[in-house]
């Protein structure tokens, strides 16, 4: 299918949005600031953990120069010891598509969690709510039983949503988990019943590919840059206000300064165990994003010129066949 012609639309398909994702370091932010520069658009951050208040290096979020350039939403919405799930962001996130539309401009959602990328266009279904009491004890328990133990439930309560889940992701196998005990059916059941899908635009998905090795080497320096930039001092400040236990600083970089602080990681230790999950976080990012539909694919880095252009004659393309004359 020719990439111009690669976009989703809605029964009723009637504003142009960007849906910018790639893995990690792929350049999302670059590219989205560019595009945004130019179509006069607004970002719209799809970062489970950029969502949060306070972590600033280890999330990589935009800089403050490159927020003064472009508006941008969903960044710094709660603080990091408060529950925000994917549904949380689906509802805050249309809300800002809402208004960035109602002043006429161009919505581009950038960003790498999948989830929420996923709830907010093809809405969540309709699962019971949190049950806290049983998430502790489902964490104690792969706590106690030691890493893989939830996997080993989930695959017995619900085979399909256990094959679509990380092992060791242990959230999404409590919330697994949790779904198929509360609601008394599976999740995966579930997943196909009262979804509320995104209405009224016109999409376009753009990938950004990078080659593999070129990638991982990106990925290296930037989690190398995050530990000289100050992310043990930030963990530390961090962990002395919310503590060990606040989700958020379970996260890549956060997780592994936790460690270097508490002398389980040697500072080389802790850098190269960030470097391998954010190696090992981008392969799952690109799984995912690969099954996505309707996604033109860009073979390079969002920063990479010759890719930027590409990028650029595509959402031309778009805007203008939604009827929403571009601002060249």
């Amino acid at each position: 299918m020719d990439g111009a012609n690669q976009q989703s639309e809605s029964k009723n398909s009637s504003y142009p949005l960007v849906v910018l994702h790639g893995a990690t370091a792929s350049g999302k932010t670059t590219l989205a600031v560019q595009l945004a520069q130019q179509f006069s658009g607004e970002i719209v951050s799809c970062d489970s953990v950029a969502v949060y208040r306070e972590l600033e290096i280890g999330t990589a979020k935009p800089s403050r120069e490159e927020r003064a350039l472009v508006p941008h939403h969903m960044l710094d919405v709660v603080s990091p010891d408060q529950p925000y799930t994917a549904g949380d962001y689906a509802r805050d996130a249309r809300a800002d598509l809402a208004e960035i539309v109602a002043r006429g401009n161009l919505p581009i959602v950038a960003g790498g969690t999948g989830l929420y990328l996923r709830a907010l266009i093809d809405g969540l279904f309709p699962g019971p709510q949190r049950f806290e009491a049983l998430r502790v004890r489902l964490r104690a328990m792969e706590k106690k039983r030691g890493s893989g133990y939830l996997a080993r439930i989930a695959q017995r309560l619900d085979p399909v949503s256990a094959a679509r889940i990380h092992p060791n992701d242990v959230p999404k196998l409590v919330r697994a988990i949790e779904v198929t005990l509360a609601a008394r059916q599976r999740m995966s059941t579930l997943w196909g019943a009262g979804r509320d899908p995104l209405q009224g635009f016109r999409i376009l998905r753009l990938g950004l590919d990078p080659p593999r090795p070129a990638l991982y080497a990106r990925i290296n320096q930037r989690a190398a840059a995050m530990f000289s930039s100050g992310l043990v001092e930030e963990t530390e400040r961090l962990l002395a206000r919310y503590g060990q236990d606040c989700r958020p600083l379970l996260s890549l970089g956060y997780k592994q300064a936790g460690m270097l602080l508490r002398g389980d990681l040697s500072l080389q230790d802790a850098v190269v165990s960030t470097q391998q999950g954010h190696r090992n976080y981008a392969k799952r990012q690109t799984t995912w994003f690969r099954r996505e539909p309707d996604v033109c694919w860009l073979g390079g880095f969002g920063d990479d010129a010759a890719i930027a252009q590409k990028a650029l004659a595509q959402v031309e393309d778009h805007v203008s066949r939604a009827g929403k004359r571009a601002v060249i």
